[in-house]
């Protein structure tokens, strides 16, 4: 620890919960050593994907509406 505190211009005991910390907390990033699958944050798909529907629609419905005006060119 102190050639690390001397290393980095730090003290001993900051460096010290600094390893703590990470200790503590490498089970979390890690997993945990009991098998416990994480939750996936619950999303409702039915609603995404309406919502995509909905913007293709209006998407291509300005698509068409530029293009009669001549707006929008045949080319992207």
């Amino acid at each position: 620890m102190a050639e690390l505190a001397q290393q980095f211009d730090g003290r001993p005991n900051q460096i010290g919960q600094w390893r703590d910390q990470r200790l503590d907390g490498a089970a979390d990033v890690f997993g945990s050593d009991r098998g416990e699958a994480r939750t996936a944050p619950s999303v409702d798909l039915k609603a995404l994907h309406a919502k995509i529907g909905e913007l293709t629609l209006e998407n291509d419905l300005l698509e068409g509406a530029l293009t009669k005006a001549g707006l929008l060119s045949a080319r992207r």
